[in-house]
């Protein structure tokens, strides 16, 4: 994140003794990105957070990818899709590339473990429920319509406050950002951008953990997890300092940007990540010129392909979707509004839409998960 936030009790100055009451010293960690070189924070532990006292190795993560197939639009009515288990065990994957995996996760348990994703950062949208993201950071509430960001390196779990929870995840292999173009040079969000740094919501309640047993901690790397069992709770945090946090965005805090014709995919970006981005369409007025035709141009993103997950409300070009429906438009093959899109659109004022878009600039494959909820006619559905 570009700012920097701390939580809790720290020394006044980095690298210098910090003691606690019985006179023994706190334990001092650097989490950062890019070596020494990117943002980092720094956290006081009340015992090193190097006590491994047992490790056990999982099987390699399997991913079972569906047959290749003609290239053509697709529609997966991941609305079927209904898992249990806790905030891993839930997830169904169902696009990947090399720099990433979007899945699906419908959590009905806490973890009963902590969780780190060392390959890269993970960004949860949260369809339906409430929550919390526990970390080493703190407490972080969740809601419908937040962005959940957990920088790589962070420890957390979540945990369900009802049964009722439709996540869409990404594990991304690399760091999720804001838009660079939306920061000025000292990393402040810019005027125009659609959001700012009040939208944020870090961490807001540290809560500190000093208890002795046996505590799992799951972490995944190398397409491997592995277990490992602490002596100490792992949450045993006193304070914090940095620009590295957990955070959330809720979507409803994204300012729409328009104009008097029809406003390309880029105004909608949102977060920047390694061969993708992710963009926010919400509800807002549309195009103002006299002749405009709200609905989009029929387009070829031809190095890129094109998801939308669709949360709620009428979509403007769509017709045949519903919540939790997930398009891909394949580069290679262009795509458009469907047939009386264009002229349905003609002088209407707003749409109510909400959709979150992931671009991404290499092809994906499909898992065989996502094969079974397909639409199979949804190919065929502009031909009239």
């Amino acid at each position: 994140m570009s700012y920097y936030y701390k939580l809790g009790t720290i020394p006044h100055k980095r690298h210098t003794q910090f003691r606690q009451p019985d006179g023994s010293l706190y334990h001092e960690e650097l989490m950062g990105i890019h070596g020494f070189s990117g943002i980092q924070s720094l956290l006081y532990h009340l015992h090193p957070p190097t006590q491994i006292q047992k490790i056990l190795l999982e099987n390699p993560v399997e991913i079972h990818y569906g047959e290749s197939d003609a290239l053509r639009p697709r529609h997966l009515r991941t609305a079927r899709i209904t898992t249990s288990g806790d905030g891993i065990a839930s997830r169904v994957p169902l696009l990947i590339n090399s720099n990433l995996c979007i899945a699906i996760a419908c959590p009905t348990e806490p973890m009963a473990y902590w969780y780190r994703f060392a390959q890269g950062d993970e960004l949860f949208f949260i369809h339906t429920g409430t929550g919390v993201l526990e970390s080493q950071y703190g407490i972080l509430r969740y809601r419908p319509g937040d962005y959940l960001v957990i920088p790589t390196g962070v420890l957390w779990r979540i945990i369900p406050e009802d049964t009722e929870q439709r996540m869409l995840v990404i594990e991304a292999h690399g760091h999720i950002e804001p838009p660079a173009r939306y920061l000025n040079r000292y990393g402040q969000f810019l005027e125009h951008a659609p959001y700012s740094e009040r939208d944020i919501r870090p961490p807001d309640k540290l809560v500190t953990h000093d208890e002795e047993g046996e505590f799992e901690v799951r972490v995944k790397a190398r397409d491997r997890i592995t277990h490992y069992l602490f002596r100490y709770h792992p949450l045993d945090v006193v304070g914090w300092d940095g620009h590295l946090y957990p955070f959330a965005f809720n979507i409803e805090d994204f300012e729409p940007i328009t104009g008097r014709v029809h406003q390309p995919p880029p105004v909608h970006q949102t977060f920047d990540g390694p061969g993708f981005v992710v963009c926010s369409f919400v509800p807002r007025l549309f195009d103002y010129h006299p002749q405009a035709i709200p609905a989009p141009y029929n387009h070829s993103n031809v190095d890129s392909d094109e998801v939308l997950y669709y949360v709620d409300g009428a979509f403007m070009s769509r017709q045949g979707i519903e919540p939790a429906s997930i398009t891909v438009h394949p580069g290679g093959i262009p795509h458009g509004p469907h047939p009386g899109m264009y002229e349905g659109s003609i002088g209407k004022e707003r749409t109510d839409e909400l959709a979150v878009m992931i671009d991404v600039f290499h092809p994906l494959r499909f898992t065989q998960q996502a094969v079974q909820v397909e639409d199979r006619e949804y190919a065929y559905s502009w031909s009239v």
